[in-house]
């Protein structure tokens, strides 16, 4: 087995969230590298339709036990696993919140839309905060509020993933957008579908870009002071997804007919030197939930 497999997903993927660990110390470094490729393959499992639904939850069930024999102390099978296993036992990561992310997967096996805005948020605990919490864990905090700001800042990052992704969600056949929403601002189902553009599209996508803002404003008040400089890693994703919301308000939320919105590498680039600067010296001021 290659020691460089969780690393080599990580690369690939050229995910925002990969980008901020070169911020972290090595040993955490590889720690949430193994982590994120975890997440990447159960998540890849789940997008696969070329594959029947049935064969896909039967492979999230195999992640599951593979990944429990992992924290149970056993020998795991999945080479991610068997890299996973170090960052499990030395933090200690629970195998109720990998068995959360696993629960998040296999509802996009059977969901296609959620009803209201806590049908979605409970969504996104699975896949996002549930993650947050995990790495938490990895980064090291000492005031027990930081668990309230993972899951504010995962349910942030995700609601501004589901509102830059619905052009591809939509090809997939998915809504992540709340119907009674959809319903509050007159977009059918198959407008989105359809990749149909309108003032009541915008609507519907302001409404998620306020419900994210503010959870962006409760992540950046429940950040504990002692804590912050162990969140740094966790602080440049944040600054980085605000400004992927900002981007987005700014074309005015139209993901239909123009290139999927990312942040280019110069703008990362400042985005790690003012987090930088403001955890380690200047006066401490999050990058992200202000105007």
């Amino acid at each position: 087995m290659s020691a460089s497999i969780s690393h080599a997903i990580t690369r690939k993927s050229a995910s925002n969230l990969a980008f901020a660990f070169g911020l972290l110390p090595p040993a955490k470094r590889r720690a949430m590298s193994a982590l994120y490729a975890f997440c990447r393959e159960v998540d890849d499992v789940a997008d696969e339709e070329s594959r029947p639904t049935d064969l896909r939850r039967q492979q999230l069930a195999g992640w599951r036990r593979d990944v429990r024999a992992a924290c149970d102390g056993q020998s795991p099978s999945f080479p991610v696993n068997r890299e996973l296993q170090p960052a499990i036992q030395r933090y200690r990561l629970p195998f109720a919140l990998f068995d959360e992310i696993i629960q998040g997967c296999e509802m996009d096996l059977d969901t296609r839309g959620y009803a209201d805005w806590p049908d979605l948020e409970r969504y996104c605990h699975h896949v996002a905060s549930a993650v947050g919490l995990l790495s938490i864990e990895i980064f090291g905090y000492r005031h027990p509020g930081c668990r309230d700001y993972a899951v504010a800042l995962g349910q942030a990052f995700q609601l501004t993933n589901i509102l830059r992704d619905v052009h591809e969600d939509a090809a997939r056949g998915r809504i992540y957008l709340p119907q009674s929403e959809l319903e509050r601002c007159h977009v059918t189902p198959d407008e989105i579908l359809s990749g149909r553009y309108s003032s009541r599209f915008r609507a519907l996508a302001e409404a998620g870009a306020n419900r994210a803002r503010a959870f962006y404003q409760r992540a950046a008040a429940a950040l504990p002071a002692e804590d912050r400089r162990a969140m740094i890693a966790a602080e440049l994703m944040g600054a980085v997804y605000w400004q992927l919301l900002l981007r987005l308000e700014a074309r005015a939320f139209d993901v239909f007919g123009a290139p999927r919105v990312r942040l280019p590498l110069a703008a990362k680039l400042r985005l790690v030197a003012r987090t930088w600067w403001r955890l380690r010296i200047g006066p401490f001021a999050p990058n992200y939930g202000s105007a």
